[in-house]
């Protein structure tokens, strides 16, 4: 298991363990973390797990594949540091990772 931390728009941060091998999109839906719908069920076919990793752990999560690429192209504030939780793989070398939610549009 690893820590994850889940930092919402407002700044609140809630931590959780994730399992080795799952996703960061499905530890946050396991734990009940807001921010974060996983409306195509981590398909890669929405943009509704979007995150912002944080810029310390940027090059141990790594760069964006070109799908997550294009899916990102419908998420709101894209930003440099941007990825599909779907896509993050949780692997040991992610223990104590964090990621910011966007604020929720609408």
């Amino acid at each position: 298991m690893v820590q994850i931390t889940y930092v919402d728009a407002a700044g609140t941060p809630r931590s959780v363990q994730g399992e080795i091998g799952s996703t960061v999109m499905e530890t946050a839906i396991r734990n009940n973390v807001p921010g974060i719908d996983a409306e195509c069920g981590g398909a890669c076919a929405c943009a509704t797990c979007h995150v912002y990793v944080d810029p310390e752990w940027e090059a141990a999560v790594g760069p964006a594949e070109p799908m997550e690429q294009d899916m990102l192209d419908f998420a709101s504030d894209v930003r440099p540091n941007s990825r599909l939780s779907c896509q993050i793989r949780v692997k040991p070398e992610l223990d104590g990772l964090k990621v910011t939610t966007p604020r929720q549009q609408g």
